[in-house]
């Protein structure tokens, strides 16, 4: 590494589940890029989304705080640019804010996601948003600078390029950078939406790796099919794989452009998701609205994750420490050599130590992962998993070491009930420390069909049911 501080590009899917890479395990799809990378960094087995679904999922990435701290509890709908639209992370400090106070130039490329993606925000000299939450991969709207753009080629490669545009014009400066690439990809639509260069290598697959189980009791519905899948199981399998895939191809050739320019050694790259997701696991397709009640299972809040710093990280490591979301933004600051403090006031706490593979006392601190979907709240330790239901239930207790895959509730077993107390006041004492009261999601009525407006707007009516398009 030089002596000047690294530039920094965070790759993130959308909705790809922990399983859904080669380097994970999954014998069946094919990623050979990542798992490249995953040999030439760190590879976190056990990384956690602050919410199973998408906006605020993203805005604990940015802010390092629960969404009862700021306040997105679901997919946010409505407008996404103009007027009416609204910036939801607005007076709240950012990774980015931080990027660009010390001198870093900032890039986007894709899915923003967050209000008002026509406006570039602060410290971006470079900025192609996407309008919305969703898309088909071949008919887009983004913004570049402001302005919209109807994009026709396909979405995945057209961000992977723009994101190669923007590493190729840095050159041109000698002050540090940051990318964030956000692709769809794998987002639904799954069937015909993807080149037969990918689709071909999956018409044959077995797909055991998402076994199709019996329908959840919960399961969510739209015109016949799975609210988060479609109504041919096979050929979403196939287009769900094709994406990943394809988006493999295009971060190879973002990664490659760093490898042009000679500046590998100086670019710390994380991968990883925005949530996680179900392909018939579980009974379901989807992420934690795929069910309704919605579901906290480890595939839904676990996402894949890998991180690269040639120089300053070890390579081929893999850990299986529960880490969440709202732990990155202290950690990347610290691996830059910047002030981590400010993203450690919550919950958060830098874990490049860890990282690093320093015997520090990161190691010692309690290991208790949360998560929450509005008044949905889930407490995950190293073997037990209790989800909440505010205020009336179900309520949940698996045992992870005996039943991993979370199929037997303990939470009626009547010699539980000490255990069970004791996880409750473990969640009631985070979220009394961490939660504020303006954003607090325990009373919301979140049924998983979209946040319109800010809490702020309107307490009562934060949240309104649209006509649902397919879960975000």
């Amino acid at each position: 590494m030089t002596a000047s501080p690294p530039n920094l590009v965070v790759i993130v899917s959308d909705d790809q589940g922990p399983w859904a890479l080669g380097a994970a395990g999954n014998h069946e799809i094919r990623t050979p890029v990542l798992d490249d990378l995953a040999r030439r960094g760190v590879r976190l087995e056990r990384f956690f989304c602050a919410s199973p679904v998408c906006s605020p999922a993203r805005a604990s990435l940015l802010t390092g705080r629960i969404p009862s701290a700021h306040g997105v509890h679901d997919y946010l709908d409505g407008a996404h640019a103009g007027p009416t639209s609204r910036d939801h992370l607005q007076g709240l400090p950012t990774l980015t804010d931080a990027l660009a106070d010390a001198g870093y130039r900032l890039g986007l490329s894709g899915k923003w996601h967050l209000g008002a993606s026509d406006v570039p925000r602060r410290g971006f000299v470079h900025w192609y948003a996407l309008e919305g939450g969703g898309s088909p991969y071949h008919r887009a709207v983004m913004y570049r600078d402001g302005v919209p753009e109807h994009v026709t080629g396909y979405l995945t490669d057209v961000i992977a390029d723009d994101a190669a545009a923007f590493i190729d014009a840095e050159q041109e400066h000698d002050t540090p950078f940051f990318l964030a690439v956000n692709f769809t990809a794998p987002h639904k639509p799954f069937a015909g939406q993807h080149p037969d260069e990918y689709t071909d290598v999956y018409r044959d697959c077995a797909f055991e790796t998402c076994p199709q189980e019996q329908p959840h009791p919960w399961l969510q519905t739209l015109h016949g099919a799975p609210i988060g899948g479609e109504v041919d199981t096979r050929e979403a399998l196939i287009g769900y794989f094709a994406a990943v895939t394809a988006m493999d191809a295009a971060i190879g050739r973002i990664l490659e452009r760093l490898r042009a320019h000679g500046i590998e050694d100086d670019t710390v790259v994380v991968f990883l998701s925005d949530n996680g997701f179900s392909c018939g696991q579980h009974g379901f397709w989807g992420k934690g609205n795929g069910t309704f009640p919605m579901n906290m299972y480890d595939e839904s809040v676990m996402v894949p994750f890998i991180i690269s710093a040639p120089g300053m990280l070890p390579q081929g490591a893999v850990s299986d420490r529960l880490l969440s979301a709202y732990d990155l933004p202290a950690t990347l600051l610290d691996l830059l050599g910047l002030d981590a403090g400010p993203f450690e006031s919550g919950p958060g706490r830098s874990f490049a130590g860890m990282l690093r593979g320093e015997d520090t006392d990161e190691a010692e601190r309690p290991v208790v992962v949360h998560s929450e979907y509005g008044p949905v709240r889930m407490i995950r330790t190293g073997d037990r998993k209790y989800v909440h239901r505010h205020p009336y239930g179900p309520h949940e207790l698996y045992d992870l070491t005996t039943d991993p895959r979370e199929r037997d509730n303990l939470v009626d077993d009547p010699a539980r009930a000490d255990e069970i107390a004791r996880m409750r006041r473990m969640l009631r004492d985070w979220f009394a420390a961490y939660s504020v009261a303006d954003a607090d999601g325990q009373s919301l009525p979140v049924f998983g069909a979209g946040q319109i407006r800010p809490l702020d707007d309107d307490p009562l009516g934060a949240f309104a049911l649209p006509a649902w398009d397919g879960a975000r």
